[in-house]
């Protein structure tokens, strides 16, 4: 019996001993090709070399000092690069172990920035029903999954929740992209004036809706007409960008795809890209400022944010992505990897949508087509996909509860960077192969 208390406490896990580039392999040789990143996060593969002399230099010369007595050197480069080229308005990176934490702080820094600014009763929250921001209890509170909150619900906060952007599902066949981006806007409009816009803290959404949903893209217009009216009512904007960022949909952040800056931007996952934990919180130069001209701190922390060796792996992450171009690599890879997605799927009777951008793909499984009928949750059809996919040497991340957090499936593929397009066809045939394998009704 293993001592290690694992997700599944009943299911047998193999091994990994190594990693080559987009695959991982178990103690007995198999060979698996990593088309999720694992969860979004092995942007640059399992073996980057230059990373790997980036974190044992850095373990060379100095592991960790604790932030409340020094800063680094990496953790200081890591954000000059990261503020250099984040959206116009950001100044200054608050980072941490991983997206949960960056979404905590996020939370804190907004609620801490209103008190400094004498508006003690901003203390709302309002996000989007199949969302996901994290597993700890106010990124928790703040996700509108109800599958993972239902358990936990006597714990959490009370924030509200509207309708996310989910053309697939929530717009009328007679309803322009624009005109179903606009009626959402007005629901979240009508949300904040039910609350009492003074009492209204901060909108959170992901750009790019990442595991809940499986890689919805919003409207033409929607994180506009969001920005508009967070402005119009004093309201900050916070966007998770901790799965979706990072080069993942083609722009080192995803909201530089929608024509709109925040006002606190979490990332994770692909910043440092498997290879050391971490995550961040970017703040606005408003907040910072603020915040120093006020009580000059910042009432939050962890043991290891900034953590010397993290911050150096993440930089020569970014560096890498940088300087071989991968950003390009992703758009065109993307566009390969969608071209075959629908060339093979677009008219499978159980693949109703097959939606996202860059290396950020979604396919929505249904058990009639026409009707965009889910298939019984009982079935665990996601939970089937993933262990036939595994069988096949392919790594996906099906999840279900896609409408609701109880009905829906779908399979969300974000893999690494740095595919060979032959690679591209291994993940669909793969992935073909495992449908028909699932789903023998085809």
């Amino acid at each position: 019996m293993s001592h290690v208390f694992h997700r599944q406490l009943s299911h047998a896990y193999p091994t990994a001993v190594a990693g080559e580039g987009a695959y991982l392999i178990d103690a007995e040789g198999r060979r698996y090709l990593d088309a999720s990143g694992g969860a979004a996060v092995s942007c640059l593969g399992h073996s980057d070399t230059r990373v790997i002399d980036a974190i044992q230099q850095q373990v060379g010369q100095l592991a960790y000092a604790h932030s409340s007595f020094f800063t680094t050197e990496p953790m200081e480069a890591l954000a000059d690069f990261l503020i250099e080229r984040a959206p116009a308005g950001f100044s200054s990176v608050y980072f941490v172990s991983g997206g949960s934490e960056a979404i905590e702080a996020a939370l804190k820094m907004a609620r801490q920035y209103f008190l400094e600014r004498g508006e003690p009763g901003r203390h709302k929250l309002i996000a989007r029903r199949q969302s996901y921001h994290g597993n700890t209890l106010g990124a928790l509170a703040t996700g509108g999954n109800a599958w993972r909150r239902r358990q936990f619900e006597p714990l959490l906060s009370d924030v509200s929740h509207v309708s996310p952007c989910y053309a697939y599902r929530g717009q009328a066949a007679d309803e322009s992209p624009e005109a179903y981006g606009e009626r959402l806007a007005m629901e979240l409009e009508e949300e904040i004036q039910r609350l009492g816009p003074e009492t209204v803290m901060a909108f959170v959404a992901e750009p790019v809706v990442g595991a809940t949903l499986g890689a919805v893209p919003a409207v033409p217009g929607y994180f506009k007409r969001v920005r508009e009216i967070c402005d119009r009512h004093g309201i900050l904007l916070i966007l998770d960008e901790v799965m979706c960022g990072m080069g993942r949909t083609g722009s080192l952040f995803a909201a530089e795809q929608e024509g709109v800056t925040a006002d606190l931007t979490t990332i994770a996952k692909g910043l440092g890209g498997g290879y050391q934990p971490i995550g961040a919180t970017l703040v606005s130069d408003e907040i910072r400022r603020t915040i120093a001209e006020g009580s000059g701190f910042f009432q939050h922390g962890h043991t290891y944010i900034g953590h010397a060796t993290a911050c150096a792996a993440a930089l020569a992450v970014q560096r890498t992505i940088e300087e071989r171009d991968l950003l390009a690599r992703v758009r065109k890879l993307g566009e390969g990897l969608q071209d075959r997605l629908v060339e093979r799927f677009g008219e499978h009777p159980h693949v109703g949508d097959i939606r996202g951008r860059g290396l950020f793909r979604g396919l929505e499984l249904v058990a009639e087509r026409d009707r965009k009928t889910p298939f019984d949750p009982s079935h665990k059809l996601h939970a089937a996909i993933k262990r036939t996919a595994m069988d096949a040497g392919l790594m996906c991340y099906p999840m279900g509860g896609t409408l609701d957090g109880r009905t829906g499936d779908h399979i969300l593929l974000a893999p690494p960077f740095i595919l060979e397009d032959a690679q591209l066809d291994e993940i669909v045939d793969k992935l073909d192969a495992t449908l028909e394998r699932v789903l023998p009704l085809r």
